[in-house]
C-alpha cells in the first residue's frame, strides 16, 4: 500500500524495550509509595515539536500514513534522541471512533500564523455573551460511538504492521474534568471571574450543568462497554504515566473497564486568580462529584496547588498532585509529608 511504514522504522521499533525495565520498575515504585522510590524524569516533547517532529523525518505521502508514521517516530526519536524514563509502548495504540456533542454548541476560534506559517496565537469565539441570556443555549451531551469503523480500522492496521506491534484499543475515561478551562472558553475569562460576583447563581447553574454534562459521557462509556484499563504505559495527563498495581479495582473481570478502575485527571488552571473561599464554593463541590466514581486521581498542571490545598486534599481518590514552578514547593512538601499522595513536578 502506498503509505506504508519504511522497513528501517519497524527494525528500530523491535529494539524498543532494551532500557524498559528499570524504568518500568521505577513508575510501579513511584505510583505504589514503596519507600526510596526514585523519580522518573521525563522531558514532554509536545512542546517543541516543530524541533522535535519536523518534516524532514516523515517518508509518508498520504494524510494517514503520516499520521500512523508519526505516532511511530514519536517514540523511537524519544528513546534515540532523549532517552529519559519514559517506558516505550510495545503495543501501537488506538481509541475508539466516537461522535461526541458535548454541549450543543460550538465553540470556534481565532488564530494568527507566526512567519513560519505555524499558528502561535489564538482566541475563542464565545458562544455565551450574556450568562443569564445564554445559558439555554447549551444541551446535554449526544454520545455516539461507531464500533464498526474502529474495528476495520484496527484490522488494517494489525496487517499494515504485520505484527511488529500489536494494535490495542485504550482509554481514558470520557468528558471534561476541566471544567473552568471550559467556561473560559464559553464566556471568557474575565466574564467568568465577574460572574462568581455579579451573578453566583447562574454561575452555579453552569458549572452544575458541566459537572452533569461531565457525568453523563462518563457513565455512557461505562456502559457502552467502551473503557479500557489505563493503568500501565498511559498517561493521565501531563506525562505522568500510569503504572500501578493498585487498578483495577477489586471485582474487575475486563477487558471492559469500570470507571472505579481507571485514573483520571482534573485541574483547574483558570482558579490561579480566584481566592480560596471562591474556590471552595463555585470549583471544588464539582470537582469533587465527577471525581468519586474513579478508581485514582491526578490533579492538576501549572496552576499553583498550595493556595486550594484544604479542598484538592479531599478531592476522592487522589493520588497524584502538580506541584508547578509557581507554587509553594515547602509548604506542600510539608503537606504531602507522610501521605500516599505523589508529587509530580514540572519545571
Amino acid at each position: 500500500m502506498r503509505y506504508h511504514p519504511q522497513r528501517p522504522l519497524l527494525t528500530r521499533l523491535r529494539l524498543r524495550a532494551v532500557s524498559a525495565p528499570d524504568n518500568l520498575y521505577m513508575w510501579y515504585d513511584l505510583n505504589d509509595g514503596r519507600t526510596g522510590a526514585r523519580p522518573p524524569v521525563i522531558v514532554e516533547t509536545w512542546t517543541f515539536d516543530r524541533d522535535f517532529m519536523p518534516g524532514s523525518v516523515f517518508r509518508c505521502a498520504s494524510d494517514v500514513g503520516r499520521s500512523i508514521e508519526w505516532q511511530l517516530l514519536r517514540n523511537i526519536r524519544n528513546h534515540e534522541l532523549i532517552d529519559d524514563d519514559k517506558v516505550m509502548p510495545d503495543t501501537f495504540d488506538i481509541g475508539w471512533f466516537a461522535d461526541i456533542d458535548e454541549m450543543g454548541v460550538d465553540i470556534s476560534t481565532e488564530s494568527v500564523k507566526d512567519r513560519q506559517g505555524v499558528e502561535t496565537g489564538y482566541r475563542f469565539l464565545h458562544p455565551i455573551k450574556n450568562l443569564k441570556e445564554d445559558f439555554g443555549l447549551l444541551r446535554p451531551a449526544v454520545c455516539r460511538v461507531d464500533r464498526e469503523r474502529t474495528m476495520a480500522w484496527k484490522a488494517f492496521l494489525e496487517d499494515l504492521l504485520g505484527g511488529a506491534l500489536p494494535v490495542e484499543i485504550r482509554t481514558g475515561t470520557f468528558g471534561s474534568t476541566m471544567f473552568t478551562n471550559t467556561v473560559v472558553q464559553l464566556m471568557g475569562m474575565e466574564a467568568f471571574f465577574v460572574a462568581m460576583h455579579d451573578s453566583p447563581e447562574e454561575t452555579h447553574q453552569l458549572v452544575a450543568f458541566l459537572r452533569d454534562n461531565c457525568l453523563r459521557m462518563m457513565h455512557w462509556a461505562e456502559a457502552e462497554g467502551l473503557l479500557r484499563l489505563n493503568n500501565a504505559n498511559q498517561d493521565s495527563f501531563g506525562s505522568s504515566y500510569n503504572f500501578s498495581t493498585k487498578l483495577p479495582a477489586p471485582g474487575y473481570k475486563g477487558p471492559d473497564a469500570r470507571l472505579c478502575d481507571m485514573w483520571r485527571c482534573a485541574n483547574s488552571q483558570e482558579s490561579v486568580g480566584i481566592s480560596p473561599g471562591m474556590f471552595n464554593e463555585f470549583c471544588f463541590p464539582y470537582y469533587r462529584d465527577v471525581c468519586e466514581p474513579m478508581g485514582l486521581l491526578y490533579f492538576g498542571c501549572c496552576e499553583p496547588a498550595h493556595p486550594f490545598w484544604s479542598d484538592i486534599r479531599r478531592l476522592p481518590h487522589l493520588k497524584r498532585v502538580s506541584i508547578s514552578r509557581w507554587c509553594d514547593e515547602r509548604s506542600m512538601g510539608e503537606a504531602l509529608q507522610g501521605t500516599d499522595i505523589v508529587c509530580q513536578s514540572a519545571l
